[in-house]
């Protein structure tokens, strides 16, 4: 295994992220699939996470039950109603209309998923039917586990998003041995997959093949509900930017780290909301590409 490259606003400022056009159709299109009845926000956190970092348009698909609420909360976005099942989590009979929306897109699928059956249903259906990248957060990831062989022959770039807990089920071995060696096992899935993986954790891990990065910024204060899905949609924003794979979840892994160390001093190590989290971003981005 590689030692791991360390990330700080040096490395950064020497692997610049693509310049951005004047018109929002430059910046690209991402589509996020997201929510469920008992979790609506979700996408919401995603979705402005991605804005903040830079990408043109996007697009919510979520519950047919929640899609006019957050419309009205989030006017930027536009919206999607999709079949829910009776748990109140995104159908999988629901793939195809899925499929039809993302078409072109950079997508992002499992912020908000609650129903591990439904979610990896509607994920084995969907993701081999895309090309371009893919981002898998969450619940979504399950789908790895048992099929790292096929993650690997998809057409799309898969990028994972995962806390050690969910590192450690798409590895099929107990949290406490992946929380021991997170670079490792981070290595280790990466590999097997040939995916791009961001395991969050006291620190962050980022593997690509043969590559591995990590950033020691972030505090306590993030180890709270919605921070992983503004992570993941800001990697995911970057990437519809233009970012490569790779770039986009380091890029993504430092911003995300480094927003929780702004607020933390300015509001406390702990207490601070994940949705405070996307508005430090856009003078990190200033900061980082003067």
């Amino acid at each position: 295994m590689p030692d791991p490259t360390l990330v700080d606003a040096a490395l950064l400022r020497d692997w610049p992220l693509p310049d951005l056009g004047s018109d929002k159709e430059d910046r690209g299109r991402l589509v996020v699939v997201a929510g469920s009845r008992e979790t609506p926000g979700a996408g919401l956190l995603a979705a402005e996470g991605a804005f903040r970092v830079g990408a043109g348009k996007i697009h919510l698909a979520t519950t047919t039950s929640c899609a006019t609420a957050l419309a009205v909360a989030a006017p930027e976005l536009m919206v999607s109603g999709l079949p829910e099942g009776a748990s109140g989590s995104l159908d999988p009979e629901g793939s195809d209309e899925l499929v039809d929306c993302v078409d072109g897109c950079t997508v992002l699928l499992g912020p908000g998923f609650t129903d591990p059956d439904a979610s990896d249903a509607l994920v084995r259906r969907t993701v081999p039917r895309l090309g371009g990248a893919v981002v898998l957060d969450a619940l979504a990831t399950a789908y790895v586990t048992d099929n790292h062989e096929e993650v690997a022959a998809l057409d799309a770039t898969v990028v994972l998003t995962v806390n050690p807990g969910e590192l450690a089920h798409c590895l099929g071995i107990a949290e406490d041995e992946a929380s021991e060696d997170l670079e490792g096992h981070t290595a280790r899935l990466a590999a097997r997959t040939q995916a791009i993986v961001v395991c969050g954790g006291p620190v962050k891990v980022i593997a690509r093949r043969d590559e591995l990065w990590r950033v020691e910024a972030g505090n306590a204060g993030l180890g709270t509900a919605g921070s992983g899905d503004v992570q993941a949609g800001i990697v995911a924003g970057l990437l519809a930017r233009g970012a490569g794979p790779a770039q986009a979840a380091v890029w993504g892994a430092f911003l995300h780290a480094t927003a929780g160390d702004r607020l933390a001093e300015r509001v406390g190590p702990v207490g601070y909301l994940a949705r405070e989290l996307p508005g430090e971003l856009p003078g990190l981005l200033a900061e980082l590409s003067g």
